[in-house]
């Protein structure tokens, strides 16, 4: 692999001999690879190693310098390193975080996932008053194919484009495949309308309008416009309302409500001011066959959503904001459409059992693009290493313009010890990732926040992450590990980012070398064991904040628990457990998840969460919560079940007429011997002797 390194009209100070060391690399350093150096970018793409150039600004120049050159077939990989720290003001002393950046960039590409397919023909349903949506659909017409659906307001006398009218009852759907829904319930039939507007002059009270619909609260009923529109014939007020349905492919949206008020509308609704004509533009572009990747796996057996039609864990369909996820408790799963999918990873990051889970990358992917930036940091010198995870969209902007500000001596710029680290969105990492990165040396994990951010994000993001600092100050690493900064401008990433040097933060003796699992539950394993093994405290057990731990131990109070075992049946995790031999309920904490299912299930609310980590030998030993004796049949002495589950049935059954007498004492029988009594008491009725 050959990576070409340029220090951008030598405004960076890169060194070119201690970069290609941390690369294992003979590294030449160019100062204008991008213009009269770019022989040598055609050079190397003419073999058939990866190339790794250290610029992005160029990047659609190299991509037209490659097309034209004879024999390029390698694939080239590019990485910014002059905003993300070239740049800075400590440039000198950035070496090793440009060192792990080129590294990265040297990893291969994330394997491809199954996609998303969108097809739309250009079918646009504009919403709004109508003169505001005949401007819109002015400048939309001679791409899509525009209909109208009118909220009042007046409109051009020349009919243009196909208008509907009323009440607009559904919209669902997503690019391509809306489906909007409406009952006609104004008397005129704009189909059959001619815009004569005779009714319109004819109305003694104006209630009709130039959209030409009526507002019924101020028609009196004289039907004059009736006997105006003889010949037409469009006005009807014994027409019943008629609903009707359509599908498009689009929607403008003009109105101050949204129809769809998630924070991520549907990929293919736009809202539109009435301004904004990037807007517009960007809706023009929606014709077409469009994929996306399918960014989700959801493994149903390891989900803890729902039992027996008892919900637990609904975390993922709290935090989604695009409404993608829905409840199947009838199935005992959750259901993703992946159409809504906006690829945010929220609801993989607050999943506890990690029946969801990110695939585009992927955990094993994330975890290795980590792990290398923090080993190359580290071997190549560098000390205190924070990673700041970004997103693809406006924190990669943010970090740009603190970059550009840093050079104009505007700004300090992104401090050498802070790793830049894209992500295509920030909710899309939690604990596990996170934990992993303080394992493999991070001291500490920074995420930036924007405008893009749904709020529900925000505080799944602060739940995890006092999850995690919770566990790390349980086992007495000082300082703080993980913070959420939110910024919308580049002085104030640029002040929080010169904040973080001014505390220290412990971390492990040793960095770990273990390789990100696909499994988060199996990855969280992983982490606490290296973060245990060199923590400076040995706490029995740590308390964790109750929303988010994926950790915990339950409580059962048994005075009111009779071992019907509804809890065992209805764990997920396999965390509950009974004894074939004996009744007792059995616990295994290292699977318990924290769901909550159990204590729905359980008929005589006897169970109790209490969110933990317990860190001796018994978190991965099953222990009796609780036990009693078994109850044997009262006829043969079989055990058929326990003592206190038989004494509540008899209290409870004791009243009932149906259940006196010898009724009441073949409840103590074994089911075998019930049937035998039956049919064996003299002074029963049996059927045939009816």
């Amino acid at each position: 692999m050959s990576t070409l390194i340029c220090d951008c009209n030598k405004t960076m100070p890169l060194q070119a001999k201690s970069l290609g060391a941390a690369l294992d690399e003979s590294l030449t350093l160019h100062s204008s690879l991008c213009r009269r150096e770019a022989g040598a970018f055609q050079q190397a793409i003419r073999g058939n190693e990866p190339v790794v150039v250290a610029c992005t600004q160029e990047k659609k120049l190299f991509a037209e310098v490659g097309s034209q050159t004879e024999g390029a077939v390698a694939p080239v990989h590019f990485v910014n390193i002059r905003e993300t720290g070239g740049w800075s003001r400590d440039a000198a002393q950035a070496m090793p975080k440009i060192a792990a950046l080129l590294a990265a960039a040297r990893l291969p590409e994330p394997e491809p996932v199954p996609t998303v397919t969108y097809k739309s023909a250009g079918r646009v349903l504009v919403i709004g008053r109508l003169d505001a949506a005949e401007r819109a659909a002015a400048m939309l017409e001679d791409v899509l194919d525009v209909t109208l659906f009118t909220t009042g307001g007046p409109g051009a006398q020349e009919r243009r484009y196909p208008v509907l009218g009323g009440r607009i009852d559904a919209l669902t759907g997503w690019l391509g495949a809306f489906q909007f829904t409406w009952t006609a319930t104004n008397p005129i039939d704009l189909d059959l309308c001619t815009r004569c507007n005779a009714c319109v002059a004819a109305c003694p009270e104006g209630a009709i309008g130039l959209d030409y619909q009526i507002d019924l609260a101020r028609c009196t009923g004289h039907r004059a416009c009736v006997r105006a529109c003889e010949a037409a014939g469009a006005i009807d007020f014994s027409r019943p309302p008629e609903a009707q349905t359509e599908s498009f492919d689009l929607v403008l949206d003009l109105r101050a409500e949204p129809a769809f008020p998630q924070h991520a509308p549907p990929q293919g609704y736009v809202r539109w001011d009435g301004q904004d004509l990037p807007t517009l533009l960007k809706l023009r572009e929606l014709v077409g066959e469009f994929e996306k990747p399918k960014f989700f796996v959801y493994k149903q057996k390891l989900c803890a959503h729902s039992r027996n039609e008892k919900v637990g864990c609904d975390a993922c369909i709290d935090i989604c904001s695009a409404a993608a996820i829905s409840s199947e408790r009838a199935r005992q799963q959750i259901k993703v459409n992946p159409n809504l999918c906006v690829g945010c990873g929220a609801c993989t990051t607050v999943c506890p059992t990690g029946a969801l889970t990110y695939a585009y990358p992927r955990a094993g992917e994330q975890g290795l693009k980590l792990r290398t930036l923090l080993a190359t940091y580290l071997r190549s010198g560098g000390r205190a290493p924070t990673l700041l995870l970004h997103s693809q969209q406006h924190g990669q902007l943010l970090v740009e313009d603190l970059g550009r500000a840093a050079r104009l001596r505007q700004l300090q710029g992104v401090p050498a010890h802070v790793i830049p680290v894209a992500l295509w969105h920030t909710a899309s990492t939690g604990v596990d990732l996170w934990l992993s990165a303080i394992a493999f040396g991070a001291t500490q994990v920074v995420v930036l926040v924007t405008d893009e951010e749904a709020p529900q994000y925000l505080e799944g993001l602060k739940a995890q992450m006092a999850v995690a600092q919770a566990i790390l100050r349980g086992l007495g690493y000082t300082g703080t590990h993980f913070e959420l900064v939110r910024a919308a401008s580049a002085p104030a990433l640029d002040a929080a980012l010169q904040s973080l040097g001014q505390t220290r933060q412990q971390g492990p003796k040793e960095v770990a070398r273990f390789a990100v699992a696909a499994e988060k539950r199996t990855t969280l394993e992983l982490a606490l064991d290296h973060l245990v093994a060199f923590a400076p405290a040995a706490p029995d057990a740590i308390e964790l904040p109750p929303q988010g731990a994926p950790f915990g131990t339950i409580a059962v109070d048994k005075d009111r628990c009779t071992l019907c075992m509804s809890c065992v049946s209805a764990c997920p995790a396999n965390a509950l457990q009974d004894n074939p031999q004996l009744p007792q309920l059995r616990f295994l904490e290292k699977n318990c998840v924290q769901c909550g299912l159990c204590a729905t299930t359980c008929p005589e609310d006897a169970i109790t969460l209490q969110p933990r980590l317990l860190l001796t030998p018994q978190r991965r030993e099953a222990r009796v919560l609780n036990e009693t004796q078994p109850y044997g049949c009262v006829r043969c002495g079989k055990a058929f079940g326990t003592l206190k589950a038989v004494e509540a049935m008899l209290g409870k059954l004791a009243g009932h007429s149906m259940f006196q007498g010898e009724a009441l004492e073949r409840l103590k029988m074994c089911g075998d011997c019930r049937v035998i009594d039956i049919y064996s008491a003299q002074n029963e009725t049996r059927i045939t002797d009816v």
